[in-house]
């Protein structure tokens, strides 16, 4: 019942801005951290921005500066502001919603992905 759906990927010219959003529906509870997450071609995934229910964030070193992980608490929504784009950016991003009930291991819920070009 739970989904996450991405949107707001595209092409930007280098040194341009995006702004990604990622709509939860369905009931997800006990959410420890959201997140976002992205994978070139012959690459891992890997993560980008992370915000965590106690509001403190995390980035990767090569968007820090550049990248801001928003919550519009009344939409149930996750944001992701990219400013100064660059050529490595490109990658498809997705969205991640962590939650952790006691169990060993959390369960992370993720959204389809959104394609992000940073080409002139």
């Amino acid at each position: 019942q739970v989904q996450l759906v991405e949107s707001g990927g595209g092409l930007v010219q280098p040194g341009g801005s995006l702004r990604l959003s990622c709509t939860a529906s369905g009931s997800i509870f006990q959410i420890v951290a959201r997140g976002w997450y992205r994978q070139s071609p012959g690459k891992e995934r890997e993560s980008v921005a992370v915000i965590t229910s106690g509001g403190s964030t995390n980035y990767a070193d090569s968007v820090k500066g550049r990248f801001i992980i928003l919550r519009d608490y009344a939409e149930n929504t996750l944001y992701l502001q990219m400013n100064g784009l660059k050529p490595e950016d490109t990658a498809v991003y997705y969205c991640n919603y962590r939650t952790y009930s006691g169990a060993y291991y959390p369960s992370d819920y993720w959204g389809q992905g959104t394609q992000v070009t940073v080409s002139s």
